[in-house]
């Protein structure tokens, strides 16, 4: 997996290439973790993410969770594989879908 990521203003956005799963998930928690001061809103663009696992699942919860009071959490161009995982895990109740 790779990412890169842009903040404008209080949005960061991140744009995620392959696999994000146990062997990738805790890279990128380290190197979001603790968020950026004053961010409130997290975008995930998911548009080369092929799969994501219960590890994967973990960190963005953990990032959103790190999200002053009212921050929103959105996923961009999510796979049908992706998706699928959102709605059973149940995530798709607690980010926004797009």
């Amino acid at each position: 997996m790779t990412y890169t990521t842009k903040r404008d203003g209080n949005t960061l956005e991140i744009v995620l290439t392959g696999r994000l799963d146990t062997v990738t998930a805790p890279d990128l928690e380290k190197a979001l973790m603790p968020l950026p001061e004053g961010v409130d809103t997290l975008v995930y663009d998911f548009s080369k993410l092929d799969y994501i696992s219960s590890a994967g699942l973990r960190v963005m919860l953990s990032l959103h969770r790190s999200l002053p009071m009212g921050g929103k959490t959105k996923v961009l161009n999510s796979n049908s594989v992706v998706k699928e995982v959102f709605s059973v895990t149940g995530f798709a109740d607690i980010l926004e879908i797009c």
